[in-house]
C-alpha cells in the first residue's frame, strides 16, 4: 500500500503541473474564453478528489497520520482556490478582482509546495522497510 500511495502522490504532482500548464494556456492562448479554461476546471476537480482518495488509502494502510493530514490539506487548499476564484469573479474585471485573483496564483504555488511535500514524505516512507514485513521475515517457518 505504501507503493500505491507513492504512485498516487506522483500522479497528483503530475496533475498539479498540468493544471499550471492549462491555466497558462487558457490565459495566454489564442482564445481566452470559457472553453479555454475547461481543462483547468476539470483538473481542479481531480486535484480535489485524488487527495481524498489518497487519505483513504493512507488510513486503510495505517500509514503515518501526517500523510493522511497533508493529503487532506491539499483538498482544503483546493477548496480555498475555488473560493478565491469565485470571489475574484464576483468582484469583476477591475482592480479589486485582479488583486484577489492574484491570490489564486499564489495559492496554486502553495498547493504545489504541499503536493511536493506529500510526495517526498511518501517516497521516504516507501523506501523504508515495512515493520510488518520485517516481522514476517524474522519468523522461521517449519519445513
Amino acid at each position: 500500500m505504501r507503493k500505491v500511495f507513492t504512485a498516487m502522490a506522483a500522479l497528483l504532482l503530475l496533475v498539479v503541473v498540468a493544471e499550471f500548464y492549462f491555466a497558462a494556456s487558457g490565459a495566454f492562448g489564442a482564445t481566452t474564453d470559457d472553453a479555454a479554461y475547461r481543462p483547468h476546471h476539470v483538473l481542479g476537480y481531480v486535484i480535489f478528489l485524488l487527495p481524498l482518495l489518497m487519505a483513504a488509502v493512507a488510513a486503510a494502510a495505517r500509514l503515518p497520520r501526517r500523510l493522511i493530514w497533508t493529503s487532506l490539506l491539499v483538498t482544503g487548499m483546493t477548496t480555498v482556490q475555488v473560493v478565491i476564484a469565485k470571489v475574484a469573479l464576483a468582484l469583476g474585471a477591475g482592480t479589486p478582482g485582479s488583486l484577489v485573483f492574484g491570490l489564486h496564483a499564489i495559492g496554486g504555488l502553495a498547493l504545489l509546495a504541499s503536493v511536493v511535500m506529500v510526495g517526498r514524505q511518501a517516497r521516504r516512507l516507501a523506501d523504508t522497510p515495512d515493520p510488518a514485513r520485517r516481522a514476517e521475515a524474522a519468523v522461521p517457518t517449519a519445513s
